[in-house]
């Protein structure tokens, strides 16, 4: 034991003992440091900050298993203590720095490893160096039941939150997890919820049964979390009034977790929009706005015109980067309770409450088509971004979000055959025609099972001899109901569904035993036939061409394959590999409809091309000088390339052709389009011809 002559700081709230005079003098510091050693409780003082004991009496030495005061302040309280332990004193702390309160609980010690347990009273007291340091007053704890002890523990060092409180919400007790997380012990229940509308109906749902459960927002020391709530109706031990015990788990990863699920599934990533997914739910509530107004909804169906060129061009990075400026801009140009949805790829929708009293049917769109207009920044280069723009009004259009994209599909559609940058309301006629290409659509199917295809040869002339010189394979179909059907009127239906492939490749090997036929014959003409971007698209498009010589004994050299301008302005990927393949597989590749898709002949020199087709429509210019014709073809002599001017009507236009270097023509003047037999005919009336 120390001297008791020395002095020991107790607390600053207590006054130094020798300066007192005790009862008159008769009682002095060593008779008052007698008493605390007589005393059956055990009184000691712990430093929170330095977690050690400071002073102790007899009986807290008798707890502690300690041989003097002098060994228990040596014992560094901190080195075995658990981080819930170390938790509840900082609590206690805290409490007694803002609060005059004390604490009653059992506590477990374990001096030299011997479970001593206690029931034990802290309370807060103030060092001299203005410190706040605990007060503990501790009585053995009588009831040494196992479970009560364990479940003692238990409370303490688990992280469920664990609180009981009296019927009139004020806190009875709180555990360490508890309190931890709670910004003031005496905070009544409902203060902890973010909306206490969350409280009242727990425990209205507790009213009427004996539990109850519930996701909330709380505020905690750490700031608000989401808390799943588990409340049971009870009785208080110690004062045997009703109460109710809550148990509260922190489930603010899984609740974020889960509100991420639910945006992924409701948005775009990219771009941040509303998702096809989640359309449905938002649309149906702008149309129902739409009802009660008595007023009109927009549904505009837009989609970027040149967004293949770009990804193509200049890389998935630049198209990503594209849509998220789209998305961007049309965000900033609708309003608050506008939709704005990305539905894939480049394709986007808008959902606009139109006001009463506002302007035109598509003024909204023209807004759309007029903030496009100017060029794009897309990685630091400016860029034309054209939109192609279908819209349909609810509720003239349609009674729902199922009809309504309907025939806004059509309408855009109808917006993108025509030329860019159009904004299209849907007609009932576009219906009717969407029927019609459904039926067509299905009858190409049946056609290419049936055989119902033929081809036409519509011979290739030198302006010079007139004679044939080529030909250029052209097909028909013979519908068994009605009739012959045009190329312009199923050749696109046959490319939107991907049909193209089937029906170009029974072309292709109708070309090659063609040109075969004209080998055995001793007819060398060549032949040509067209080739649209989708087929090249196609990945197994180049092995069938190279092995038609194989198959069918033709002579690639002898047949040319026509393409469009587009396809080499990006409208498909690798375009120079895929022609570069065919080119080396002995194919000649022409550029059909050459001046109608703003490419130049520099250009084509970095493509293995070796003709043109000038377009019909620059037939026109010649009685004008043919300036434009005279361009082209002196820039294909430079590049070396052959020329057939397509869509020669007249003796004049021929005659002007020869004398100005175009050895080649195509059109009535000399002949239509003609069934095979007919054409191998004229073949042979010019080779008996010529060996007159």
């Amino acid at each position: 034991m120390p001297d008791r002559s020395e002095k020991i700081p107790i607390a600053a709230g207590i006054p130094d003992i020798q300066s007192l005079d005790f009862a008159e003098g008769r009682i002095d510091q060593d008779l008052l440091f007698s008493i605390f050693d007589r005393l059956d409780t055990g009184v000691w003082i712990f430093d929170f900050d330095e977690k050690r004991i400071l002073w102790a009496n007899r009986k807290a030495l008798e707890f502690t298993d300690a041989a003097s005061v002098e060994e228990l302040q040596s014992r560094d309280m901190g080195a075995d203590m658990s981080h819930s332990v170390d938790q509840r004193l900082r609590q206690y702390q805290q409490d007694f720095c803002k609060h005059d309160v004390s604490f009653s609980e059992i506590w477990t010690l374990y001096p030299k490893g011997k479970a001593q347990v206690l029931q034990v009273v802290m309370s807060g007291i103030r060092l001299k160096d203005g410190r706040m340091a605990l007060l503990c007053e501790g009585r053995p704890h009588h009831e040494q039941q196992p479970e009560t002890l364990r479940s003692a523990e238990a409370l303490m060092h688990t992280s469920v939150m664990i609180s009981l409180f009296s019927q009139d919400g004020k806190p009875l007790y709180r555990n360490t997890a508890s309190r931890a997380a709670c910004s003031a012990p005496e905070a009544p229940f409902e203060d902890q919820f973010v909306d206490r509308k969350d409280a009242r109906r727990l425990l209205d749902h507790l009213k009427r049964g004996r539990t109850s459960g519930l996701v909330a927002h709380v505020s905690t020391t750490v700031g608000r979390r989401w808390h799943e709530l588990t409340i049971r109706a009870c009785h208080d031990a110690v004062t045997s009034q009703p109460a109710y015990l809550v148990s509260e788990i922190d489930v603010t990863e899984l609740h974020q977790t889960k509100e991420r699920a639910q945006y992924l599934a409701s948005h775009d990533t990219l771009t941040g929009l509303s998702n096809r997914t989640y359309l449905k739910e938002r649309v149906d509530q702008v149309l129902q706005t739409a009802d009660d107004q008595n007023n009109r909804a927009t549904l505009y169906l837009i989609d970027l015109d040149d967004f293949k060129i770009v990804n193509d061009s200049l890389g998935h990075a630049a198209g990503d980067g594209l849509l998220q400026l789209v998305a961007k801009k049309l965000g900033d140009l609708t309003g608050p309770d506008d939709i704005v949805a990305r539905l894939g790829g480049d394709e986007f929708l808008i959902c606009h409450l139109e006001q009463p009293g506002g302007r035109g049917p598509d003024w909204f769109g023209q807004e759309l088509l007029a903030a496009f207009a100017t060029p794009q920044l897309i990685e630091g280069k400016p860029r034309q971004v054209g939109l192609s723009i279908g819209y349909t009004q609810y509720p003239e259009d349609g009674d729902g979000i199922d009809q309504l994209m309907r025939h806004a599909d059509l309408a855009l559609y109808q917006a993108k055959t025509g030329t860019k940058n159009q904004c299209v309301r849907f007609q009932e006629s576009m219906r009717l025609l969407r029927d019609e290409h459904h039926a067509i659509k299905k009858d190409l199917e049946n056609a290419v099972v049936d055989n119902e295809f033929v081809l036409y040869y519509q011979p290739i002339a030198c302006t010079e001899t007139g004679q044939v010189i080529g030909a250029e394979a052209l097909i028909r179909w013979f519908h068994p109901e009605k009739g012959l059907i045009p190329p312009d009127e199923f050749i696109p239906i046959a490319e939107d569904t991907g049909l193209i492939n089937d029906i170009g490749l029974w072309v292709s090997g109708k070309v090659a035993a063609m040109q075969a036929h004209l080998k055995d014959l001793g007819q060398s003409v060549p032949l040509s036939m067209n080739v649209s971007p989708r087929q090249l698209s196609d990945p197994n498009f180049v092995t069938r061409m190279r092995s038609l010589p194989e198959l069918s004994g033709c002579a690639p050299d002898k047949i040319s394959l026509e393409i469009t301008e587009s396809v080499l302005l990006g409208d498909i990927p690798h375009a120079l590999g895929t022609l570069s393949s065919l080119k080396q597989a002995g194919y000649r590749i022409v550029i059909d409809d050459f001046g109608t898709g703003y490419s130049n002949l520099a250009y084509l020199h970095n493509y293995p091309i070796d003709g043109i087709k000038i377009d019909r429509m620059f037939m026109d210019d010649i009685a004008s000088g043919g300036a434009i014709v005279k361009l082209i073809l002196s820039l294909a002599s430079a590049l070396g390339a052959d020329v057939v001017a397509e869509g020669v009507e007249t003796v004049d236009q021929r005659a002007w052709l020869s004398d100005n270097g175009c050895h080649r023509f195509q059109g009535y003047l000399y002949s239509r389009p003609v069934p095979e037999d007919r054409f191998l005919a004229m073949l042979e009336d010019q080779t008996k011809a010529a060996a007159r």
